[in-house]
């Protein structure tokens, strides 16, 4: 695996002598809520800057619809998510962390009450929704459909008030820079300054996820992988990466984007269909559209493929329509653009790629196994989600490892004793020599990645075969041998760069992992295995992957 395709350690070139220079004591790369709320941790005392790509509205947190899971009612236990968030991870998750996170939640819902939250009420209290996989109602909510766009709003409110706290808009971070102590800090870019070297003695990456890499996908146009790509050229352990969780419900009109149709429409009460209007869910599962994300996107593929149909389709005739619209504002109002009225219509829907389960490998407070790097959000491997994440959780997972990891990072720098060299300038340990006439040939990097997209799509989405793995395989490490090693001068190269990585790792991975497991389904290798109760872990220059059996592995 280390034959070219793994490509240069940075990106790059770039001479401490002839970039800028900034010092911050806690870098931060990520805008959304991971990244935010660690910034919300840490002690006033220290300076904080955080860099996003976008602007602080244009995270995947902003676009949650469904809401955060959180036992709230009397009648719900802790006991009961953690069984719940255990079954849908399918022998995956770490069951300590399962459990410290539940019982985190309702003080971090309660957090962001205090902070201005709006969620939605009735009779005088929160109202509380179901989604699959959830045994009870305990999903808040806010404006109906539009949970992230609210909590957001209220997060980056209480930012501003911290004045211990720069943000970088429109920023692209390139490569995280280590020496022989650990992570040092960032080299970014942006079109204003050009690169610049952003030490930092603690830096914490929350870029969030990969969805961008396939072709149907629910996310924003920044979640093309890039923290993965930077954190593993770093020399830090990713894992888990032929998990990605494909969205069962996504809206399917030809030129319109892909939005995703929040799983809270089924736990109101919507059914889903195929194109003669047949009810298909009770036939695959006993919980028919309550069923776990992973069991529901694989049924509407059997159906797509048996009616020889691009999609299923999403009916809430039988509901109360006024109420429909009422819950689903956002919803009603995109399917009204395309002459659709969500509440009476049925509404074209298929699966997308929606969150990244695998990830950077962090312990109970966000640690990675660089020293100086943590990590936080849908950029990690935290052992909460397993082999599928049930819905909400990860909201949750953003809030409670974004203020761990923001106040062990903080911990640790007021603990330290004073040291004058903590902002001198190290060496670089292999830098990239700038190369003249790296470009060669021109690429047409648009045609790369919507090939990669497509490719991602058609052999390793939602049902999966060895040798189409392979085969894709073969096809992305020969497209790194000739991307790779150029030296592109703005983010769309440097983008595409970091998906190709990424994409080849999760194609290793689903090829390496020989069974279905949760998100993961080998249609040549249906069952599970205990053989492979199992973490597929990854470093850089290692010849292939290292697996990581767990407790009670075959």
């Amino acid at each position: 695996m280390t034959d070219g395709v793994e490509g240069p350690r940075y990106l790059v070139a770039f001479g401490p002598k002839r970039v800028p220079h900034c010092f911050t004591d806690v870098l931060i790369l990520g805008g959304g809520l991971a990244g935010l709320r660690a910034a919300l941790a840490i002690d006033p005392r220290l300076s904080v800057t955080v860099i996003t790509k976008d602007d602080l509205r244009g995270s995947s947190s902003q676009w949650a619809q469904g809401g955060i899971a959180g036992v709230v009612d009397p009648e719900d236990r802790f006991d009961n998510h953690v069984a719940d968030t255990l079954v849908a991870g399918a022998g995956l998750c770490h069951e300590a962390v399962v459990d410290s996170v539940v019982r985190e939640a309702p003080a971090r819902i309660g957090e962001l009450i205090a902070w201005g939250t709006r969620f939605d009420e009735r009779d005088g209290g929160l109202e509380l929704g179901r989604e699959g996989g959830h045994s009870h109602h305990r999903i808040v909510h806010a404006l109906g459909d539009a949970t992230g766009r609210e909590v957001m709003r209220a997060v980056i409110e209480r930012t501003r008030g911290l004045e211990n706290l720069e943000v970088w808009p429109d920023t692209f971070t390139i490569d995280l820079v280590t020496d022989a102590r650990g992570c040092r800090g960032a080299l970014v870019w942006n079109p204003a300054h050009g690169k610049t070297l952003v030490w930092a003695r603690r830096t914490i990456l929350a870029t969030g996820g990969a969805g961008q890499l396939y072709r149907e996908s629910t996310n924003p146009p920044g979640a093309s992988g890039d923290g993965l790509a930077l954190a593993w050229r770093a020399g830090a352990e990713v894992r888990d990466m032929e998990f990605m969780q494909f969205h069962p419900t996504v809206l399917y009109i030809a030129g319109g984007a892909r939005s995703l149709i929040t799983e809270a429409v089924r736990g109101a009460g919507a059914r889903l269909v195929d194109r003669e209007g047949r009810r298909f869910m009770p036939e695959f599962d006993e919980r028919a559209e309550l069923a776990p994300r992973d069991v529901v996107s694989r049924a509407i593929t059997v159906v797509m493929r048996r009616t020889h149909h691009a999609n299923v389709y999403l009916d809430l005739s039988h509901l109360d329509a006024d109420d429909v619209r009422r819950k689903f504002p956002g919803m009603a109002e995109t399917c009204r653009k395309f002459g659709l009225d969500l509440a009476r219509d049925r509404i074209p829907v298929r699966p997308g790629a929606h969150y990244m389960i695998g990830g950077v490998t962090v312990d109970a407070e966000g640690r990675t196994d660089v020293p100086g790097l943590f990590a936080a959000g849908e950029v990690t491997s935290s052992g909460l989600h397993g082999a599928n994440r049930l819905a909400s959780n990860s909201l949750l997972e953003g809030l409670v490892y974004g203020a761990r990891a923001g106040a062990a990072a903080a911990a640790e720098l007021l603990a330290e004793e004073p040291d004058g060299d903590a902002f001198r300038v190290p060496p670089i340990a292999n830098p990239r020599v700038e190369e003249n006439g790296s470009e060669g040939t021109a690429l047409d990097l648009a045609d790369i990645r919507n090939s990669l997209q497509s490719l991602m799509w058609r052999q390793v989405g939602v049902e999966r075969r060895g040798a189409e793995l392979a085969e894709a395989l073969e096809t992305v490490e020969g497209w790194c041998r000739y991307v790779l090693p150029r030296q592109f001068a703005d983010p769309q190269g440097w983008q595409l760069q970091n998906m190709l990585q990424v994409a080849r790792l999760m194609i290793a991975s689903a090829l390496a992992r020989e069974e279905t497991r949760g998100v993961h389904f080998r249609a040549d290798c249906p069952e599970p295995s205990a053989a492979w109760l199992a973490h597929v872990a990854w470093r850089r220059g290692e010849p292939g992957p290292r697996v990581e059996r767990l407790a009670g592995a075959g």
